[in-house]
């Protein structure tokens, strides 16, 4: 891998997973407020996800298309789904009692897969262009960014007066910020101009 291409991974990376500090700060502020979920939890369910998200650029650079690229954005309706059913479960009574969203291995994976998925459209040229090695070095360098990307969503929650802020309203937020996100996701793949054309 040559620098230009090192650097070219670098900002692909940053550009298309900017979005899952956001989620990653609002689940580590849930944690803070709520105890729930575990650090461990947030952190293996970023990489399950994203490693699914790597798994399938990795395996349409080498041929195989499993989704056309201007259908990856429908996968936006599972954080929106997340963010709806949360808004629900507000209704009527108090919030003390409920768990957070997501707060399994498995629901977080299911999120950071579906924030990811509309990157399977950069990261898939990118690993074309790239050989074997080169694409294994730009596959490590993803999972080591991912950490680095926990680190810095683990770092923006202990901020103590944006926590005691967040407390106050993060039964509200959370859901909030995860249908943002899945809005953007079918906004910036193109898929509503898919469906309209497929009407």
């Amino acid at each position: 891998m040559t620098g230009s291409q090192l650097l070219t991974a670098m900002v692909a990376f940053a550009g298309t997973t900017i979005d899952d500090l956001v989620v990653l700060a609002a689940l580590f502020l849930a944690r803070r407020v709520s105890g729930r979920p575990a650090a461990w939890m947030i952190v293996a369910g970023q990489y399950v996800g994203f490693v699914a998200v790597l798994a399938i650029a990795l395996a349409a650079a080498a041929g195989l298309r499993i989704v056309p690229d201007r259908w990856i954005g429908l996968v936006g309706l599972v954080p929106i789904g997340f963010g709806v059913w949360g808004l629900w479960r507000l209704r009527g009574t108090g919030t003390t009692t409920r768990p957070p969203l997501a707060c399994t291995v498995t629901g977080i994976a299911t999120l950071a897969f579906a924030n990811g998925a509309d990157n399977i459209t950069v990261f898939t040229p990118l690993f074309r262009s790239l050989h074997l090695g080169g694409s294994s070095l730009a596959t490590a360098l993803f999972l080591t960014l991912i950490g680095l990307w926990c680190v810095i969503g683990a770092a923006l929650a202990t901020n103590r007066t944006a926590a005691a802020a967040v407390g106050r309203i993060a039964h509200w937020l959370v859901p909030t910020v995860f249908i943002g996100v899945g809005l953007l996701i079918i906004l910036d793949s193109g898929t509503l101009e898919a469906i309209g054309q497929a009407l």
